[in-house]
């Protein structure tokens, strides 16, 4: 047996034999499973009935520095959720971005009550965002694959004929099931998808109106700017004034 293995076995039987002996335990299995399948169907009461607040002995100790350790907790939850939400129906994008935003956000946080209270805020937005996902968007397969398209691709030039060449059906059909499905053209859809993202730009980043117009493949910078303050009511420049601050200072 190789030494490292031998090590680790060792350490793993002195670790079990000491939570033992000290009443550490972990969080049963069914219990983690439960919570997780609450947050990826949207159940906002299962999910406040049965959530540990994220300082729970039980949830295990990975630092023995109390704000790491949570930081690590929290890792693992944001990784876990993302997974869970993405295999019950949340764009894959859509998701690892809200993923990453989290885990920027902990990155700054100094304070075991400050991760505590940025996991609930997560939580229940992963849960209200299923909710909103199963209520509103129940999707056939076709218009699913065909968002999960459009999240992917933002960054490039997509049009209805992209869609239906991936989805495998005719282009006229697709169209028309989506509309009814969605309640919005592919165009609109596409439109109102890069604007989001676009705004998540000007929160989360540096880049200019130009540099964001570019890298969401919009025809020309004026162009963003006329789209975007038609959906928002903002230009870009107005927006990120009006929001960035705020947002900031919030975390």
């Amino acid at each position: 047996m190789p030494a490292e293995k031998q090590t680790t076995d060792k350490k793993l039987s002195k670790d079990i034999f000491r939570n033992r002996e000290n009443g550490i335990t972990h969080l049963p299995y069914d219990r983690e499973l439960a919570f997780y399948d609450a947050v990826k169907s949207g159940d906002e009461e299962t999910v406040k009935a049965i959530m540990l607040p994220l300082k729970d002995s039980n949830l295990g100790i990975l630092s023995e520095n109390p704000v790491r350790n949570l930081k690590y907790h929290l890792i693992i939850t944001i990784a876990m959720i993302t997974r869970f939400c993405i295999e019950s129906g949340m764009p894959m994008e859509s998701a690892y971005t809200l993923s990453d935003i989290y885990i920027k956000q902990m990155d700054k946080l100094q304070t075991e009550d400050e991760i505590s209270d940025l996991h609930k805020t997560l939580v229940f937005d992963y849960t209200k965002r299923m909710k909103t996902l199963y209520r509103e968007n129940a999707y056939s397969k076709p218009v699913t694959m065909a968002v999960n398209y459009i999240e992917k691709h933002l960054h490039d030039k997509i049009s209805s004929g992209d869609l239906a060449a991936c989805v495998a059906v005719n282009k006229t059909y697709l169209c028309r099931l989506f509309k009814k499905e969605t309640r919005q053209t592919i165009g609109s859809y596409i439109k109102k998808a890069k604007v989001k993202a676009a705004s998540n730009m000007l929160l989360y980043s540096e880049m200019t109106p130009l540099d964001i117009a570019l890298a969401l493949s919009f025809s020309s910078q004026s162009h963003f700017i006329k789209v975007f303050k038609e959906e928002t009511g903002y230009t870009p420049a107005e927006y990120r004034k009006r929001f960035f601050s705020k947002h900031f200072n919030s975390l």
